[in-house]
């Protein structure tokens, strides 16, 4: 009597929006591994199931056979919210805006060339939601705003290199005092206190 052929193991689940905010996630727990850990607890997600997420998106990523940044976010987070034409210099681009529910008041952003080229990803705040009162560094707190909020309330601001590609860094001034501002796919991290140099 011959056994009973095993069946294949089942296809993993499609990857979809809550395993992207795991993906963010775990880039933000370099910085604010407590602010992580709940929300991922919101998401209902075992720290197993975003380990694999990870894995998952960096192999689409890093995919020979990949389509492209665009392709991949359009796959992932399905139809975006909106698309808007916008101008950086006198290039013309697109702005493709996602929900992340983890963060109501904020939206995922890629900025697009006409050729499909991926030039930016991050979070922005969302059209009408209201954003954070940024009267002083103090202010500045974890999760609290975008990149352009900090820079707007602190200008001028020196845009300088994070040290990860998914890492922005502002230095500014006030009251006198050097700081540097921390942001993961452009949601601030960290502030800290650093001599001013011009």
């Amino acid at each position: 009597m011959t056994g009973t052929p095993q069946s294949p193991d089942p296809a993993p689940a499609p990857f979809g929006p809550a395993d992207f905010q795991l993906v963010l996630l775990r880039r933000m727990a370099d910085f604010q591994p407590g602010l992580a850990e709940e929300a991922r607890h919101r998401l209902g997600a075992s720290l197993a199931r975003q380990r694999e997420a990870n894995k998952r998106w960096q192999a689409m990523v890093r995919s020979p056979r990949s389509r492209g940044a665009l392709a991949r976010y359009r796959s992932v987070l399905g139809p975006p919210r909106a698309v808007e034409a916008r101008a950086i210099g006198d290039l013309g681009c697109e702005a493709l805006l996602w929900p992340v529910p983890l963060w109501p008041d904020l939206l995922f952003e890629v900025l697009a060339a006409p050729d499909g080229a991926v030039w930016n990803e991050w979070l922005v705040r969302a059209p009408g939601a209201p954003g954070p009162v940024l009267e002083s560094p103090q202010d500045l707190r974890p999760w609290s705003a975008t990149v352009d909020e900090v820079a707007r309330a602190f200008a001028p601001v020196r845009p300088m290199e994070g040290t990860a590609p998914t890492r922005w860094r502002l230095g500014f001034t006030a009251s006198g005092r050097g700081y540097l501002a921390e942001f993961t796919y452009g949601l601030l991290q960290e502030v800290s206190v650093r001599p001013d140099r011009g």
